[in-house]
């Protein structure tokens, strides 16, 4: 009688098991057991740029040590506003991430009218990933070997000169904006390329005289081949990739720091165990040095001591920089 009372209480505590697993949130169940399947990371951008290979290198740098593969998903339109509101959407499981930058995080929700996504309020930041400094390039055809010399040429001539970035909106756009207040050019007209190759070329060929782009592999080789002359990287110091181009800080402007980050991001809700793990992954990615080897090479900056915490931080810090610019130029983005 014993033996029988004691079955059937061994067979109600597993049916009260089965019925609580099968009422727990799959939020719940997937802590203990995640990744178990591939992991998706929008990129909302198109293929080839800076931000699609930054996120492709963390993606397949991280997967070994978080025991999944990353799958990149392209997401281009609308200066990364689709993606990133798509990506702002999705399930709070650790199964979709959101290759995050200055423009979907900064300039986007400052210069959208009705933003689709809040930066804070819809995402929880993983990590920093990297930093990329902006620079100003010039036609060889400038009389300018430094910047103190590119200054003094473009206010004799402001009514007269152009300069070029990849498009409206964009952090380049935004150093020159920055660069026409520290250095009183008001007159200095901006053009928007779609894209850095177009206006590059522009350059090139001496149909601009000026461009500010991010500094990167396909810039420094153009600069080296004296097709262009880099006269300036608007970082807080030179970079190993191209030790030998003086910072703006060098040369006499100390407020002319603007660069573009790189970050990874999860939707509002994620468990804290899945951002903890992520986060576990990247910085043993990190310990391995080849993240950075990668990153360096095309002129980025590794964010190695990146947090959740300190990547919220710095993204509250750009937004109280640069909202007050947008909205001084009357930037659009809608």
């Amino acid at each position: 009688m014993i033996q029988i009372q004691r079955r059937r209480l061994l067979a109600g505590a597993g049916a009260a098991s089965a019925a609580s697993l099968a009422g727990a949130p799959a939020t719940s169940l997937a802590q203990a057991r995640y990744p178990e399947r591939p992991v998706r990371l929008i990129v909302p951008f198109a293929p080839g740029g800076e931000t699609d290979f930054v996120a492709r290198t963390w993606a397949n740098r991280i997967g070994p040590h978080l025991g999944s593969t990353l799958v990149v998903d392209n997401r281009p339109g609308a200066g990364g506003a689709i993606g990133a509101a798509e990506a702002a959407r999705a399930r709070p499981d650790g199964y979709t991430l959101l290759s995050g930058t200055t423009t979907t995080h900064v300039i986007n929700p400052a210069a959208m009218s009705r933003p689709p996504y809040d930066p804070l309020r819809d995402f929880t930041p993983v990590t920093l990933v990297s930093s990329s400094p902006t620079c100003v390039m010039v036609n060889p055809s400038v009389p300018a070997r430094n910047l103190k010399e590119l200054v003094a040429f473009v206010r004799a001539r402001q009514k007269e000169l152009t300069y070029g970035s990849p498009g409206a909106g964009s952090i380049n756009h935004l150093a020159g904006e920055l660069f026409k207040q520290v250095v009183g050019v008001p007159e200095l007209q901006h053009v928007a390329y779609k894209g850095a190759g177009p206006g590059v070329a522009d350059l090139v060929a001496g149909h601009i005289p000026m461009f500010m782009g991010i500094f990167g592999a396909q810039p420094l080789a153009q600069h080296r081949a004296g097709r262009l002359r880099i006269l300036a990287v608007f970082g807080e110091q030179r970079l190993k990739a191209a030790p030998e181009i003086p910072t703006a800080v060098e040369q006499g402007l100390p407020k002319m720091i603007t660069s573009i980050f790189h970050g990874v991001f999860a939707p509002s809700g994620t468990p804290q165990p899945v951002i903890a793990q992520l986060h576990a992954a990247t910085r043993a990615a990190w310990a391995e040095g080849l993240l950075q080897k990668d990153l360096e090479t095309v002129g980025g900056t590794p964010a190695v001591d990146s947090t959740p915490e300190s990547a919220e931080k710095f993204i509250r810090q750009e937004t109280a920089r640069w909202t007050p610019l947008v909205k001084a130029i009357g930037l659009k983005m809608d």
